[in-house]
């Protein structure tokens, strides 16, 4: 860290920003072949560590937040600045769950062998150096540090300005895990400044020794990085989600999961923004399921018919379609059957999240087929896009595109592969 601290005086965020990632690479290399009893330790370690800082968290966090509403941070961004009792728990438990885990590292995922003897394995191994950008969510230093740990990456943090307190504390008990399975402190550093620069250090790839961005914020912070990396990046670009409620629906389902999709955290990325309601079931399933919607405190933007349908509806324009809201506050539109529905979801949709609540069979499987997003749901909620609720312990973030991770990123998404032929002797001719 010395070398870090005399860049800071220094007041050059280059140089800072080079050596860590130098140290960095250092460590990638003693985590890649780290034992998985080792970073298993480790990783529990980190979670023992949580659960007795608690106090230094929340106080840290106190900080955070106080600064945040002084600065007029967004319902949404507090939410997922905020830290609680059950949230530090449920990071702790994260990682436990991710000790759980198979180490990934070495799996050999296919084996097979030639006619001229020789025998090849495809084999899983790290990435190397994560540099990971978040804003507002602290449990992503925990999460995204025993992940990289996890699948023998090494990590680089850097957190937002809001949440510089939690942040630090959190990383605290992650460098006190590492130290406790005698595993390099260098495997998960966190960029110690806030300087906008560090992001564009990280983004130029810290001369070659980073091997993978993966940002967690707002659309302008994903914007910049998916504009100006130079290196591969696992992003979304936000989570513009649906709900699509067909004709054979259960009316009792359509309630339960689209008041869900929507309302049980407004501000995470797969809360529902838009519902389609299948015309041939507008009459009965409509009504009940906005009543249900409008009870809980959220705001309804509905077309022509919809307005007319529930005349507590707000018009809405087309700018409803292409919103993710983040807030208490849906679009709701009337569509003529799944192939409505999958119109509707095909041109507005960001390719993140999209649920069908319907008992006709085909229907969903014509669904499923022919929605081209990262996680399709039936008859459950859309905020079950989560790599804790996929049984991945716990997720780096979620990816929309179409090379290598797509959906939550867990340890297997966070390694690559490489052959391994054996031979006695060939040549070939």
């Amino acid at each position: 860290m010395s070398e870090n601290v005399a860049a800071l005086q220094a007041g050059d965020v280059a140089e800072l920003m080079s050596a860590i990632g130098r140290r960095a690479r250092a460590a990638a290399r003693a985590i890649a072949t780290a034992s998985a009893q080792r970073k298993n330790d480790a990783l529990e370690a980190m979670a023992d560590a949580l659960v007795a800082s608690r106090q230094a968290i929340l106080d840290a966090n106190a900080i955070d937040m106080a600064a945040g509403s002084k600065s007029g941070l967004t319902d949404a961004l507090l939410d997922r600045l905020k830290l609680t009792d059950a949230r530090i728990a449920d990071m702790a438990a994260g990682l436990r769950a991710i000790a759980a885990l198979p180490d990934p590292v070495n799996e050999v995922i296919a084996a097979w062998d030639r006619p001229n003897g020789l025998h090849i394995e495809r084999v899983r191994t790290p990435l190397g150096v994560i540099g990971v950008i978040f804003e507002s969510r602290p449990n992503v230093t925990a999460d995204a540090g025993g992940l990289c740990l996890k699948s023998g990456n090494a990590a680089i943090l850097r957190g937002g300005s809001d949440s510089w307190h939690s942040t630090r504390a959190i990383h605290a008990c992650l460098s006190k895990g590492l130290e406790a399975a005698g595993l390099p402190a260098d495997a998960i550093q966190i960029v110690p400044t806030t300087d906008r620069a560090a992001v564009g250090e990280m983004l130029r790839g810290l001369g070659g020794n980073i091997d993978v961005i993966v940002p967690r914020g707002g659309r302008s912070l994903v914007e910049r990085v998916q504009n100006e990396a130079r290196v591969p990046v696992f992003a979304h670009l936000e989570g513009l989600c649906h709900v699509y409620i067909d004709a054979s629906a259960r009316l009792d389902i359509a309630i339960e999961v689209t008041l869900n999709s929507k309302m049980r955290r407004t501000g995470v990325c797969g809360s529902a923004e838009t519902l389609l309601v299948d015309r041939a079931c507008a009459a009965t399933h409509l009504v009940p399921v906005l009543d249900a919607l409008s009870a809980a405190g959220c705001e309804i933007r509905g077309s022509r018919e919809v307005c007319e349908a529930f005349p507590a509806a707000i018009a809405a324009t087309e700018k409803d379609w292409e919103t993710e809201y983040l807030a208490p506050i849906v679009a709701v539109k009337l569509v003529d059957g799944v192939d409505g529905a999958i119109d509707h979801i095909g041109k507005w949709s960001s390719h993140h999240t999209e649920a069908i609540i319907a008992e006709d069979t085909a229907a969903v499987e014509k669904f499923f087929a022919e929605i081209d997003s990262a996680i399709l749901l039936h008859n459950a909620s859309t905020q079950f896009a989560d790599g804790g609720e996929f049984g991945m312990g716990a997720e780096i973030g979620i990816a929309t595109g179409k090379m290598h991770a797509r959906g939550p990123v867990g340890v297997e998404q966070l390694t690559s592969f490489n052959y391994r032929v054996r031979g006695s002797g060939q040549i070939r001719p």
